[in-house]
């Protein structure tokens, strides 16, 4: 232990401690903006660029960055006297210099961490002026916009995409006053081999970068009286947007949240669960059929669009491996398209499906050409949850005094299988579930499989079925599932079936999903509730969605028919790794 000193408090820290580290001990509050503590990845972003942070040590003739410096036995710190604070003062004032003045209409209003840094430090006009940069918006994608113009070079989303995520899309461009994070040659998003994950809008600090906002898409169509409006709402959303409207992290609001979505003027409400439930029902199927005809193994799963383009870009030698299963998202637009239009004896092309995603790569994903068929879409518009929030926010609902409201029946149906779509492990616990009684002709009375549950980001379960020890992998974060694929290309992969998903946690931690600010707790507390949410399930068992029955029976036959691969399979396509 080493013996320090911080504004005249005594204070014991073990070696390798950083003078921020030793702060939040004693409660004082450093401002920071490029640092990004990610412990469960075992990566802190200690770029040390943005001169925030500032402290003086006693005998250093010049100021030390808190978030790098390391503690030294005997070390005296001040934090509070005019010469820090006047250091951060004027580096926060120097980055506002060349940054646009567009607060009022910027998308990180109020959830920008440069803006709060003024706030907090009492910033209230701009003594330097000068040059500004001046680059041109990158709108290319589906999916996020890069503005460069808003960088602060904080390399947090750098640390994102190469060192957890290992894309390398993103790293320093120009030198000096032009200096931004961005595609190597400053390509478009679109050229590169971008996932569309969201972690980088995740741990941006402003707008440099942010997601494609389509909620206008969304009134326009809510106001169209010709169009049929649908939408469904995916397992992680649920447990995560009340964090928006002020109530705690892991709240259970599913009912508030339907009946937020009938007020908005939907015309059905479904669940991307019942997605889920089907997303299942053809998986296992395919599962099984692998195992018994001596298919090739490991299956993954592929319920995740950045980890499809991912592996696409990173792996193409790989792509007889993962599951032909399109994701739920799309699986449902598939059946809306089709089934509920039959039902309601309506022209597919008069519906509109919207979709609530965690996740900014479902937008990407819906304007896949392997995912639509007959040129129509399947899934319209996609928005985030914080899109969904914008949406309330700006019809003025009261979401925390909402009464509960059910989903519309024929697809809103779902079983706690489904739910625990939306954390890490649950897809292939969700499998194994309905593998087992498919099996062994036996009903499986334990249904919560603890072997595969975690946070580590490589997991390893088995699971006894019959006669069967079936070896399970599991990886979240695109850089433990690189880990697994190399594994694979060189053939030490011991495993049956791998579940890969590209966000921290899994889909409670999507990069649309409410702004974390790199505190893990609350994508922990995230993934308690959606546990809860499977235990309230009087089915937890996908295979016993009675909705899910009557699809096969009235319209798909039975999974893996014919009907189900033209609908709910699809291919994947080699991508060039840019």
């Amino acid at each position: 232990m080493l013996n320090i000193k911080i504004n005249d408090l005594d204070l014991q820290v073990s070696e390798g401690t950083t003078i921020l580290e030793a702060t939040k001990q004693v409660n004082i509050k450093i401002p920071t903006l490029c640092h990004l503590n990610l412990h469960e990845f075992g990566i802190v972003n200690q770029t040390a660029s943005c001169r925030v942070c500032m402290v003086e040590v006693e005998g250093r003739p010049a100021l030390v960055p808190s978030c790098s410096e390391l503690c030294t036995d005997g070390m005296v710190i001040r934090t509070d006297n005019i010469r820090s604070i006047t250091a951060r003062r004027m580096a926060v004032e120097l980055l506002l210099s060349n940054h646009p003045y567009d607060c009022l209409v910027c998308p990180k209003n109020l959830e920008c961490d440069l803006q709060a840094l003024a706030s907090d430090l009492g910033i209230r006009e701009i003594r330097y002026n000068g040059e500004k940069m001046n680059y041109a918006k990158d709108t290319s994608s589906f999916s996020l916009v890069k503005d460069p113009n808003k960088c602060v070079m904080c390399r947090r989303c750098e640390t994102m995409c190469n060192e957890v995520q290992t894309c390398g899309i993103l790293s320093a461009v120009n030198r000096g006053f032009d200096v931004f994070v961005g595609p190597a040659f400053n390509l478009d998003m679109v050229d590169t081999s971008c996932t569309y994950c969201g972690q980088c809008v995740a741990v941006c600090p402003t707008a440099a970068l942010t997601e494609v906002n389509n909620t206008d898409k969304v009134w326009d169509m809510l106001n169209d009286p010709k169009k049929h409006v649908v939408v469904q709402v995916a397992p992680a959303v649920r447990v995560a947007i009340g964090e928006l409207f002020d109530m705690p992290a892991g709240t259970i609001s599913t009912g508030k949240m339907v009946s937020s979505l009938r007020g908005l003027g939907f015309d059905a409400i479904f669940d991307t669960d019942f997605g889920a439930d089907l997303t299942i029902m053809e998986e296992a199927s395919e599962l099984i059929h692998r195992i018994q005809n001596g298919g090739r193994l490991p299956m993954l799963t592929s319920c995740c669009p950045a980890w499809v383009k991912f592996f696409e870009h990173q792996f193409p030698d790989l792509l007889d491996i993962p599951s032909t299963c399109k994701s739920p998202q799309i699986m449902l637009g598939a059946i809306v398209k089709s089934y509920y239009a039959e039902k309601m004896n309506m022209d597919p092309e008069d519906i509109v499906v919207v979709s609530v995603m965690p996740c900014l790569a479902k937008k990407a994903e819906a304007a896949r050409p392997e995912l639509t068929k007959d040129e129509n879409n399947n899934v319209d518009i996609v928005i985030t949850t914080r899109e969904l929030g914008l949406m309330l926010k700006e019809a003025a609902v009261d979401y925390a005094g909402l009464p509960e409201s059910d989903f519309d029946s024929i697809l809103g149906e779902s079983t706690g299988a489904s739910v625990i779509f939306g954390t890490t492990g649950g897809v292939i616990e969700a499998a194994v579930r309905t593998a087992y009684e498919w099996i062994t002709n036996e009903t499986l009375e334990k249904v919560d499989f603890e072997q595969l549950r975690g946070f580590e980001g490589i997991r390893e379960g088995h699971v006894q079925i019959g006669d069967l020890n079936l070896r399970i992998g599991i990886a979240h974060g695109l850089g433990n599932a690189r880990k697994l694929l190399e594994e694979i290309q060189a053939g030490t992969s011991h495993f049956d079936a791998i579940e890969i998903m590209a966000c921290p946690g899994g889909c409670i931690g999507g990069g649309g999903q409410p702004y974390h600010h790199g505190d893990m707790e609350i994508i922990k507390k995230r993934q308690a509730a959606i546990y809860q949410e499977d235990r309230n399930k009087v089915l937890r068992k996908s295979h016993e969605n009675p909705y899910i029955k009557k699809l096969y029976d009235e319209f798909l036959g039975k999974p893996n028919s014919h009907k189900a691969h033209e609908l709910l399979h699809t291919h994947y396509v080699p991508k060039e790794k840019i």
